[in-house]
């Protein structure tokens, strides 16, 4: 078959309706797993060590970390047993919600309901469709700087404004307050919490909690809640849901089972609406939620029916190695940190599986910037940590000590070895 000749030499890009989606460049531009790939192609493709991952949260490769037998074996049981083959509803399962329910309900000062809890496909699909419900003109949201990207990518492709507050170093990364009440105007819609932190592995204190609800409710928005590591907490300050404070302002809990039962993977998230007044119904933000749900995928369903077991059944003892691991893992990391002296640890990891560090650049001869430097260290020391520019903290890195012990070790000698061959003389 003869194809059609064109006649034009030099045929022009004109001719075609269709181009680059710039709202997707932009969003993109701030995503995490691209600021670390970009680390991660300076790796030596003959280096003659193993790489050594220190930028992701994600541990379950390390044997230390595997999630429990339980789980694995409810989502076998959900598979065999062929009822979960179906499109489930846009809000989720009944049976998931209500254990969601239960498993929040038991912070928390009042009941959840299952019609409280939508369920997402992993924290960052959550994250998604709460910054497209709250999307109208002239829209602002505050974001902590450090911070997660993800609010800061979707905020970019939904037209919304981000205005960041800072979280001080110096005071266990505090959110500064009175900066929050000066960022704020008639177009803000919601301030957003992340606790226990990533990435500065920070828990917060009841009272700091409380601060943060009042001065929501004095600014009239609510309070956007990440709790992806809830219980991930291994310093003095216990894990405190932001739904406690449901009664001063009201908040739209994120969380998952990724951290906690170190399953990132199976993405399984849910939007919890810990608003015991029924602002967020009576604001008609549930119904953007549903709406939004109605035109987004949705979890796995057989992931879905496999949850009330997976949360049921999950022993103490399980949670509880988890978290003397982190606790063992987070010693090692601060301290050996600690000894280098072109870093700076200003507060020592609490919770989560991340801490952030301060590059003091006038000890280094020939370093930049934090994304040079991480970039020279995947190349010469095959270790991968995260520029803290992708976390609006130039200067800044980020590294995760959600690590088989013996790598998190070698790891971080290789960065101290690293900072000394780069130490001005």
């Amino acid at each position: 078959m003869l194809m059609e000749k064109d006649n034009d030499a030099k045929p022009s890009l004109e001719r075609w309706k269709f181009g680059h989606n710039k709202a997707m460049a932009m969003a993109g531009s701030r995503s995490l797993r691209g600021a670390i790939n970009k680390v991660i192609t300076c790796l030596e493709e003959t280096g003659p060590r193993p790489v050594i991952p220190l930028a992701n949260g994600d541990p379950s490769a390390f044997p230390s970390f595997r999630t429990t037998p339980i789980a694995e074996e409810a989502i076998v049981e959900a598979v065999r047993s062929a009822q979960y083959n179906n499109y489930a509803p846009t809000n989720g399962l009944l049976s998931a919600r209500w254990v969601v329910a239960e498993y929040l309900s038991k912070d928390l000062p009042y009941k959840l309901c299952p019609d409280d809890v939508f369920l997402t496909a992993g924290c960052s699909q959550a994250i998604d469709i709460i910054v497209s419900a709250l999307a109208r003109p002239d829209a602002n949201i505050l974001l902590p700087r450090p911070g997660f990207p993800m609010f800061e990518a979707r905020c970019m492709y939904n037209n919304v404004e981000m205005r960041h507050f800072d979280l001080i170093p110096e005071q266990g990364w505090k959110p500064d307050l009175d900066q929050v009440e000066k960022l704020a105007d008639e177009n803000t819609a919601a301030i957003v919490v992340c606790n226990p932190n990533n990435p500065c592995g920070s828990v917060f204190k009841y009272h700091h909690m409380e601060e943060i609800a009042k001065t929501a409710r004095k600014l009239g928005v609510m309070v956007i809640s990440d709790e992806v590591y809830d219980h991930l907490t291994f310093g003095s300050n216990p894990f405190i849901p932001m739904g406690v404070f449901g009664d001063i302002v009201p908040v739209l809990t994120l969380g998952a089972i990724s951290k906690r039962w170190v399953v990132p993977g199976w993405r399984l998230g849910w939007i919890a609406a810990t608003d015991p007044k029924g602002i967020l119904r009576k604001t008609k933000i549930v119904d953007s939620i549903r709406s939004i749900l109605d035109i987004t995928t949705d979890p796995a369903t057989f992931i879905q029916g496999a949850l009330p077991q997976i949360i049921e059944k999950t022993q103490d003892d399980f949670f509880n190695n988890i978290v003397n691991v982190l606790r063992d893992a987070a010693e090692i990391c601060y301290n050996k940190i600690k000894d280098i002296k072109c870093l700076t640890c200003p507060h020592k990891p609490e919770g989560s599986m991340f801490v952030m560090v301060k590059l003091n650049l006038s000890y280094l001869a020939d370093i930049s910037d934090d994304i040079d430097f991480c970039s020279k260290l995947a190349k010469e020391e095959s270790v991968i940590i995260c520029p803290g520019s992708a976390l609006s903290m130039k200067n800044w890195f980020r590294i995760t000590f959600a690590a088989e012990q013996t790598s998190l070790i070698v790891g971080l000698e290789r960065l101290k070895l690293f900072c000394e061959r780069h130490e001005k003389n």
